[in-house]
């Protein structure tokens, strides 16, 4: 069979996404591939269809347990013969796998990074045709990623350790240009193909909404989401216990998951989770990476993340079937006090020296930065996070808390000229905080030493609050009407001395939340209903998560579209040959009754 023909009767999709077809072509050419694509966009099916064309069999390196236990629970129920390798197996049973790995009766073999080396996975590899690896979460190689993993510097020395090198791809859904270059490096990869299908999520709603009562504005979010899937991210394990039991509390059928959690109450969580018993789990980031979730309508942030890296990772866990789904980031300024503190009480890299070290510490809380602006800024949040990653969007998305307010200028020309005069009279050597200082009248030591309290602007701006004068130098700091010395001291570049000397406007835009119109005009939401009833029936019988059966948006197409028999019911995407043999029969036969 060919590609399409692999994709159509496996996966039950006609044509590829956008990105997979290069990718898939330059790993059959025998190229090594960095694919870079965002969650969601269907990065395995880059690895799935080429590992069912090549001749021998197809290593997969995974990072997480759940995930493999996901990919090949959903391969087997598509008919494509895989199997893992992993410490959740006893040894009768990994014995089980690498006697069938042998026989030829696997096509994809997926394991852990940390058995790579180990002799008996090593003498397994070199017994049997490896064609292709593939590794997944490839920026976990990375020091200066969100993910660092030791276990994946031992990925290259285990390709050279192969009798013959296979073609080797690389996929990850968020890599800086550094990260980028390490996956290229650290992994062995030759002369690579990089492939980016862009950073953009359309079906993903962002807002950012500053808050003091969080739980409050959460139990809202959560009504409105009410029996939808979802993920409520904490930055602390006190944080998910605390929120957990509130929540719980007030019978939302919740569960949580950390890593102070038992190994076995972690999987009982996450299988309640998964199978859709408990449609919302209160997390840390230990939770999610590894999770092939599809139907997660609704990504909360209770806490503002580190760094736009981990906070568009763990947005990106919603919508993965394609369907709209919201992303929604509770701020306040104390999530920046926690954030900085995990920077300053990192752990010691033992693979990096004290310069090194340093360096990683400023990186951080250069990141940092960038992810307080993103939650402070009146910009497209989309197009944040997209110039973040390197692209260059020119008009704003229409689908974030920003785009789809009500918008309107503001004149700060005045407050830009009253700012802007006070850092020219101290010669630009002052930082953020003495500025702010004068410009609000407090006479400080360090005012009355330097004798600041006699300036015309000491005091100007006393009738605006601290916060609000900070929040205008952040905004001509992202009009690059101001920039910041290595000491700190605050300069006016070329524009904002327009403003000062040339009559320069310059005008504000700000935005109030409206409610996001989720009205559905074809789809048949009372035979949805009862298709979700069939689904959730078919997966307990089989013992499996209701998506890997059908995700939401298939059964959304059967309610739009009502196919009366097999041929049409082949149309609808996600429906391959062999669910449509094992599972087509129960949707047809309630379809034909409407």
């Amino acid at each position: 069979m060919d590609k399409y023909q692999i994709l159509k009767e496996y996966f039950g999709y006609d044509d590829f996404r956008q990105g997979q077809l290069k990718a898939i072509d330059s790993i059959l050419s025998g190229t090594d591939t960095v694919a870079i694509m965002p969650t969601g966009g269907g990065k395995s099916i880059c690895f799935q269809v080429p590992a069912m064309m090549f001749r021998g069999i197809t290593v997969v390196i995974s990072p997480l347990i759940s995930l493999m236990n996901d990919q090949v629970r959903a391969l087997s129920q598509c008919g494509i013969p895989a199997a893992y390798i992993n410490t959740s197996l006893d040894e009768r049973v990994i014995a089980e796998v690498i006697s069938r790995t042998k026989a030829g009766r696997y096509k994809i073999l997926y394991v852990a990074p940390e058995r790579l080396l180990t002799s008996g996975f090593r003498s397994l590899c070199n017994t049997v045709e490896v064609s292709f690896v593939a590794i997944d979460e490839a920026h976990c190689v990375s020091q200066w990623g969100q993910d660092f993993r030791p276990s994946y510097l031992d990925i290259k020395e285990f390709i050279a350790s192969l009798d013959k090198r296979p073609v080797v791809a690389a996929f990850t859904a968020t890599a800086t240009k550094i990260v980028k270059q390490d996956i290229c490096s650290l992994l062995g990869l030759r002369s690579p193909e990089e492939i980016a299908t862009g950073f953009d999520r359309e079906n993903l709603y962002f807002e950012v909404v500053k808050v003091k009562d969080k739980l409050t504005a959460l139990k809202r979010y959560l009504d409105l989401y009410s029996g939808s899937s979802g993920i409520v991210y904490c930055s602390t394990r006190k944080n998910v216990d605390e929120l957990y039991y509130e929540l719980k509390n007030e019978n939302i059928p919740v569960t949580r998951y950390h890593a102070g959690l038992s190994k076995n109450e972690r999987k009982n969580n996450q299988d309640s989770f998964i199978q859709d018993e408990k449609p919302v789990i209160v997390a840390t980031n230990a939770f999610g990476m590894g999770i092939d979730k599809s139907n997660v309508s609704f990504v909360i942030h209770y806490n503002m993340p580190g760094d736009i890296e981990s906070y568009y990772q763990e947005a990106g866990r919603a919508g993965r079937d394609g369907s709209d789904a919201s992303c929604v980031l509770l701020f306040s300024p104390s999530d920046i006090i926690v954030q900085k503190w995990f920077i300053n009480n990192a752990e010691d890299n033992q693979y990096l020296g004290e310069s090194q070290l340093l360096q990683l510490k400023k990186l951080r809380l250069e990141k940092l930065q960038h992810m307080v602006d993103y939650c402070k800024g009146e910009l497209c949040l989309r197009n944040h996070i997209l110039r973040y990653f390197g692209e260059n969007p020119t008009q704003r998305c229409g689908n974030c808390s920003f785009c789809t307010g009500n918008t309107s200028s503001v004149d700060v020309t005045l407050q830009a000229q009253k700012i802007f005069s006070c850092i020219r009279r101290v010669k630009e050597k002052e930082s953020e905080q003495v500025i702010v200082d004068i410009l609000k009248g407090n006479e400080t030591e360090y005012i009355t030493e330097k004798g600041y309290n006699e300036l015309s602007v000491f005091g100007i701006m006393n009738d605006s609050a601290q916060s609000q004068i900070e929040l205008y130098i952040d905004y001509f700091f992202k009009r690059m009407l101001l920039s910041k010395a290595e000491d700190g001291a605050l300069r006016l570049e070329n524009s904002g001395k327009e403003v000062l000397f040339k009559g320069r406007r310059i005008r504000k835009l700000t935005a109030s939340k409206k409610a996001k119109d989720e009205q559905i005009v074809t789809l048949d939401l009372r035979l949805l209903t009862q298709l979700k009833i069939i689904r959730k029936d078919l997966a307990n019988k089989s013992g499996m998560p209701a998506f890997v059966i059908f995700t939401d948006k298939t059964l959304e197409a059967m309610a739009r579209y009502k196919p009366k028999d097999e041929k049409e019911l082949s149309l609808i995407p996600g429906v391959g040959q062999k669910k449509m043999e094992k599972y087509g029969k129960y949707f047809l036969e309630h379809i034909n009754k409407e």
